[in-house]
């Protein structure tokens, strides 16, 4: 019985062992592969989505050639470093120059009220006093009317020797330039490849509005009232010619002569003579017209409210010491109003930014017209669209306008139209 059961219990245990070794085995998706030591050099694993893992590549076999030639030598890292190291200080002048440029635009109209306000407070405190002051009551309303004259008078002084009005303009305009100063660095370096000259000639530019428009007023503040109107100058006084556009290189290649013909050579020549007997001309009498006037308006703001500070101390001596404090005071308020409040300071900075910037179209055309070499020139085509741009002008009208100088110098009259139609 005991040898029965144990044949059984063998034989049953024999059966799952079968069992389990007869499974059926699974068909083979994945390739056995073993685990392989780690290598020195890294691998890449290439998938195919459809085969599962194909092959192994080495890191060597997939790298690519070094290319030296397209990563830039050490002298345009050196020059790309620089340009931003002055479009950092360019961006600064900017803001710095907006924000004297508000600063001194409140100083006008600040400046303009308070003496304005003054200045008929004591008008109004010699009438006062002329009418029925006596005693105590008299002579306080004269002393008070005499002190604010005088405080008037000294402010005036002040306010026409500085111009509120034209340092604001002058910052604005300063502000101006630094954009396209910057500007112009930004399109250096998206075009790339800067090089040390492109460095000096931002650098003479950036010193050169340094020098046309100061931030200080005690020493270095432009003199307001000189003896002959002269245009601004705001770019270097040896300035060289621009180089070829290097966006524009590979076209300029193929065109012959650089897009320059002689009939744009005579076309550019008009242009000149248009902005120098039209343009230039017109500013330079308009900036000499609006310099007198503002000369003698700020000669008799202080000159009245003086005579109305001497009438005002001699208010009850008589009639006519009345009558010249409150006339004198009332008319140096309008004058002054006239030419604070008219900004005529202003408009005379306009000016001369306006005949700045006619003289230095001309000083560029001239200049770019003496280089024989047409390969150094400006490429033709782009150089007349900016000009066409500058006087707002398009390209046929421009055509139009030298044609029309030409004809007009032929027959011996004088042209009838401005080079500019912007201003």
């Amino acid at each position: 019985m005991a040898s029965s059961t144990l044949r059984l219990s063998s034989s049953s245990c024999s059966r799952q062992i079968n069992a389990v070794i007869h499974v059926p085995k699974l068909p083979k998706v994945i390739p056995y592969f073993s685990i392989p030591k780690i290598p020195t050099t890294k691998p890449v694993e290439e998938l195919n989505l459809r085969d599962g893992f194909k092959r192994i590549v080495p890191v060597e076999k997939i790298s690519t050639a070094p290319t030296h030639d397209k990563s830039p030598n050490s002298d345009a890292i050196a020059a790309t470093t620089q340009l931003y190291a002055i479009l950092e200080a360019v961006a600064d002048r900017v803001e710095m120059h907006a924000n004297i440029g508000k600063q001194r635009e409140n100083w006008n109209t600040l400046l303009l009220n308070s003496v304005n306000m003054i200045t008929l407070t004591a008008a109004t405190m010699a009438g006062a006093a002329a009418i029925g002051g006596a005693g105590m009551p008299l002579l306080a309303l004269k002393l008070s009317s005499t002190l604010l004259y005088s405080a008037a008078t000294g402010m005036l002084l002040v306010m026409n020797k500085i111009q509120p009005s034209q340092l604001a303009e002058e910052q604005r305009n300063a502000t101006r330039l630094f954009k396209q100063i910057q500007t112009q660095i930004q399109t250096m370096l998206a075009i790339g490849n800067p090089t040390e000259e492109d460095v000096k000639e931002v650098m003479k530019k950036v010193l050169a509005v340094d020098k046309a428009y100061p931030l200080p007023l005690l020493g270095a503040m432009l003199d307001k009232f000189p003896a002959k109107f002269e245009p601004s100058v705001w770019w270097p006084s040896n300035q060289q010619l621009q180089k070829k556009n290097k966006s524009c290189e590979g076209k300029q290649r193929g065109q012959k002569n650089n897009g320059w013909s002689e009939e744009m050579e005579v076309e550019m020549r008009e242009i000149i003579e248009v902005v120098k007997r039209k343009d230039i001309e017109d500013y330079e009498r308009l900036g000499n017209l609006v310099l007198k006037i503002n000369k003698i308006l700020a000669i008799a703001g202080p000159l009245l409210t003086g005579i109305a500070a001497v009438g005002s101390a001699f208010v009850g001596n008589g009639s006519w010491a009345a009558v010249v404090a409150v006339a004198a005071g009332a008319l140096g308020s309008a004058v002054n109003a006239f030419e604070h409040g008219g900004q005529v300071g202003m408009v005379f900075e306009m000016y001369r930014n306006c005949a700045g910037f006619f003289r230095l179209l001309q000083e560029s055309i001239e200049a770019t017209l003496e280089e024989e070499n047409l390969e150094k020139r400006e490429n033709g085509e782009l150089f007349e669209m900016n000009v066409a741009l500058k006087l707002g002008r398009s390209l046929s009208n421009l055509r139009q306008l030298a044609k029309k100088s030409a004809s007009s110098r032929m027959d011996g009259t004088a042209i009838d139209e401005f080079a500019s139609k912007l201003f």
